[in-house]
């Protein structure tokens, strides 16, 4: 017999997440943050917050677990209005000083009104939550008809993918490592099957496609050389195999 006291899986996925997220907010900043530029970490906040702007400048954008801020503040250079949540308080300790619009809150249970804003978008978040159905449902509910969700996705079909699942977990704090968060692999084709109702799947672009490791961006000369082949090749057919695939999905107009 079931204890009814006892919390949902949603919610212990949820609890694990958050103390997670607040392990990796002690350290996150070591390799990225705003002195850092041209190195693996900028490219990656780079691709996914100009893939932001093409749909968002001059209006209004909710990031979806925005972290600590870094691709938000870049958001916010753009949009008229730039809105961030997360699950860790840990990791909003760090936007708030940043002087950005932030609120704690899930992914699952978006604390907003319905149509709220002309983009809602998620990096790096929607492959750590089991019910990413519901996820990328409220992500569509509080986008305006005709507005822009723009949700990224772990890629199994790439070589990152392909090292994720060979080499061992790594470390993110003192006492936690990467297996200690649920993570999940969507194919580009399972993406366009995620589409949430009310929406179609309209296009992509491809994060990561040719680095098999981070480090080698941050590496000097070579490193210039395959930051600029990435932007090159992010919006090609070769974004297939990012490992990084972000889904573009357009909410229908009414009637």
């Amino acid at each position: 017999m079931s204890d009814p006291s006892a919390p949902s899986p949603a919610a212990a996925d949820e609890t694990r997440s958050r103390a997670y997220y607040d392990e990796f907010s002690k350290g996150y900043e070591k390799r990225r943050g705003d002195k850092i530029r041209k190195g693996y970490h900028d490219l990656l906040d780079h691709l996914e917050a100009s893939f932001v702007e093409r749909y968002g400048k001059g209006k209004e954008v909710l990031e979806v677990g925005c972290g600590t801020g870094l691709v938000l503040q870049r958001i916010a250079q753009f949009a008229s209005r730039a809105q961030g949540i997360d699950l860790s308080p840990g990791m909003l300790e760090k936007a708030k000083e940043r002087g950005l619009d932030v609120v704690e809150g899930s992914a699952t249970r978006l604390p907003f009104p319905d149509n709220s804003f002309d983009v809602t978008c998620s990096f790096k978040v929607l492959a750590h939550i089991p019910e990413i159905d519901l996820a990328l449902s409220e992500m569509a509910r509080v986008t305006r008809p005709g507005g822009t969700i723009l949700a990224e996705f772990y890629n199994p079909k790439s070589l990152r993918g392909l090292l994720r699942k060979m080499g061992p977990a790594r470390k993110i704090g003192t006492t936690r490592n990467e297996a200690d968060v649920f993570t999940r692999f969507d194919s580009p084709k399972e993406c366009r099957e995620l589409t949430p109702a009310d929406c179609h799947f309209d296009g992509a672009r491809g994060v990561r496609i040719i680095t098999p490791f981070a480090r080698l961006v941050d590496t000097p000369l070579i490193g210039s050389c395959v930051y600029g082949l990435e932007n090159f090749l992010a919006d090609s057919p070769l974004k297939e195999f990012a490992g990084f695939y972000i889904a573009r999905y357009t909410k229908h107009q009414r009637p």
